[in-house]
């Protein structure tokens, strides 16, 4: 890797602890999180050329504090705030913490961080921006660039999730007791939606978007770290890992997209598959169940299986059954649907499909219409699930799941005509 990628690395990790520390010391997170930026800015240029700081965190928080100064002292409206301030704050308070400092390691912020960013007072949108901005470290215009919208579009996301948190006067604090529990499950959805944009993108001509899976994958190692002994994060980040492992053969080298069942499973990466299983074993062996932990099981299934014909099908189809029962999502309704048609037959899973075309949650989906053209196949009304192929490729807005569903449809015959 080169200098500025070795940077760019670092800074991403530290993003989260110089703002959480910031924040801690301060308060105001907009402003904070603006200094944190121009301190990394700073770095990126510097660090590359200059060789890396002895103690690079506190080299962030220095400057950083000397940004956020600076841009108190310019602006005459907070002078009066700025004196209430000092008289309240002890004297070291006011002094940006020295580099030789050892109490600037004292603390890591990130999970705190994370909880504040996933605040459910803001959207899930603001969410996920915010995630990627503050505790990822990602510049606005990459958010922009993953998300596929103008980088002013996002730019105001961010600043309306910043003015949302100091409007509100959202702690910097972990927050206690059942509301910890209830955020971080908004924390993980987060980094589930983060992870499933990466590995299957929403709009635009690439399938895969592996800086976005990385960085969830990254970020869920983090807050792992800083809660070792919680199932549902080891399942979420097994998940992850087994999940991703599959996407070398994703694709064909034109970008066409590659099923699961059609799979060249020598390309699947074997360190992240052989992790997540020891991930899910562990958790599933010693914590509480979890929806999380269940999707990580299944997913451990398929890859232990040696080629598609050896997926041990009762068994997935079991775990969606318990998982159906501990959460309420049609997604997992429209997976069962499948394990229901490879144990029982493809006509047990349209009528389990059925049941899903009053639920406004997918209403439209472009992933029903394909379960179903699936199972029409299987079923043998070969033109019924030409129709449906047809119509989920119209849904869609991934070129690549466009191209693949419209090749489908294009190898099935023509409905009879009338």
């Amino acid at each position: 890797m080169s200098p500025a990628g070795r940077v760019e690395d670092l800074l991403r990790h530290l993003t989260p602890q110089v703002i959480g520390a910031l924040v801690r010391r301060h308060g105001q997170f907009d402003a904070c999180e603006d200094a944190v930026q121009e301190a990394l800015l700073a770095a990126a240029v510097q660090w590359p050329e200059q060789g890396v700081p002895d103690n690079p965190r506190a080299w962030l928080l220095t400057v950083a504090t000397r940004r956020l100064t600076d841009h108190w002292r310019s602006d005459q409206a907070r002078r009066t705030r700025e004196a209430t301030s000092a008289a309240m704050t002890p004297a070291d308070g006011l002094l940006a913490p020295a580099a030789d400092d050892p109490g600037v390691h004292a603390a890591d912020d990130t999970l705190t961080l994370l909880f504040l960013c996933c605040h459910p007072a803001l959207t899930p949108a603001s969410r996920i921006a915010l995630t990627l901005r503050a505790v990822g470290g990602l510049s606005t215009a990459e958010i922009a660039r993953a998300f596929m919208v103008p980088e002013a579009t996002m730019a105001q996301r961010i600043s309306r999730a910043k003015q949302r948190i100091r409007a509100t006067g959202m702690a910097f604090a972990i927050p206690p007791g059942e509301e910890r529990t209830e955020r971080l499950q908004a924390v993980l959805h987060v980094l589930y939606l983060i992870f499933n944009e990466g590995y299957t993108a929403t709009s635009g001509p690439d399938l895969h978007r592996a800086d976005l899976t990385a960085e969830a994958i990254r970020l869920t190692r983090e807050v792992r770290r800083l809660l070792p002994d919680d199932g549902e994060i080891a399942g979420l980040l097994a998940i992850m890992l087994l999940t991703d492992a599959r996407r070398p053969a994703r694709t064909r080298p034109d970008g066409a997209l590659v099923p699961l069942a059609e799979q060249d499973r020598s390309l699947w990466h074997r360190e992240s598959v052989a992790e997540g299983i020891v991930l899910v074993t562990g958790a599933l062996a010693s914590t509480v169940l979890g929806p999380y932990q269940l999707q990580a099981a299944i997913a451990a299934v398929h890859a232990e299986a040696p080629s598609a014909p050896d997926t041990d099908w009762p068994q997935i189809l079991a775990l969606y059954e318990i998982l159906d029962r501990l959460a309420d999502n049609p997604v997992v309704t429209l997976n069962r649907a499948v394990a229901v048609a490879m144990v029982k037959g493809p006509r047990e899973g349209l009528r389990l499909l059925a049941t899903l075309d009053a639920d406004d949650r997918l209403a439209g989906h472009h992933r029903v219409d394909a379960v179903r053209a699936h199972l029409l196949e299987m079923a043998g009304d070969l033109p019924q699930a030409r129709a449906c192929f047809q119509l989920a490729a119209r849904r869609t807005t991934s070129l690549p799941e466009q191209r693949y569903l419209a090749g489908r449809a294009a190898r099935l015959p023509l409905p009879p005509e009338s």
